[in-house]
């Protein structure tokens, strides 16, 4: 089980970002959850197997909303992110 924390800057508020990331994570079984911050940029936590951590990543990366655009991305793998069952948006 890998647990990771990403933040997302670009065209990610406002164009469905969270939903469509929301779908994509329960497609792939994953917990966690996409809330938008202050400054445009949304914060995403998801944990999960290996596998589908790494392909939720790549997802995130080409935005899952058809209308978003991610122009940066920082991911940061973290053992000690606390995570209840299901993927919600906050």
């Amino acid at each position: 089980m890998k647990k990771v924390k990403i933040t997302v800057k670009g065209r990610v508020q406002g164009v469905g970002f969270r939903y469509c990331t929301k779908m994509v994570a329960n497609q792939l079984h994953l917990s966690g959850y996409a809330k938008n911050l202050d400054d445009g940029s949304v914060e995403i936590a998801a944990e999960g197997d290996d596998e589908a951590i790494e392909n939720f990543i790549d997802e995130v990366k080409h935005s899952p909303s058809p209308s978003g655009h991610v122009t940066e991305m920082t991911v940061t793998y973290n053992d000690d992110l606390p995570f209840q069952p299901g993927f919600r948006t906050l």
